[in-house]
């Protein structure tokens, strides 16, 4: 279930410019979550990763800020 949310947030972002521009400003995938929250999503960091699995690249680069790395804005490894 909370996978489902994770997705819904995803969907939410495309219609929620200042939403998105607050989420592609974190960096760290606990702040997320936290702003997540704060709008009544409510996920692990492992089921965000399992929905960013799923998107393009063009998908992504919407979400996290695109001057770095896939996946490396949300969680640095």
């Amino acid at each position: 279930m909370s996978q489902q949310t994770a997705a819904e947030l995803l969907k939410a972002i495309k219609q929620d410019q200042a939403l998105k521009e607050r989420l592609r400003a974190t960096s760290d995938p606990e702040t997320f979550i936290t702003i997540a929250k704060e709008r009544g999503y409510d996920f692990t960091v492992d089921e965000l990763e399992a929905e960013l699995d799923k998107l393009s690249e063009e998908d992504l680069a919407a979400i996290v800020n695109p001057g770095w790395g896939p996946r490396r804005h949300i969680n640095p490894r």
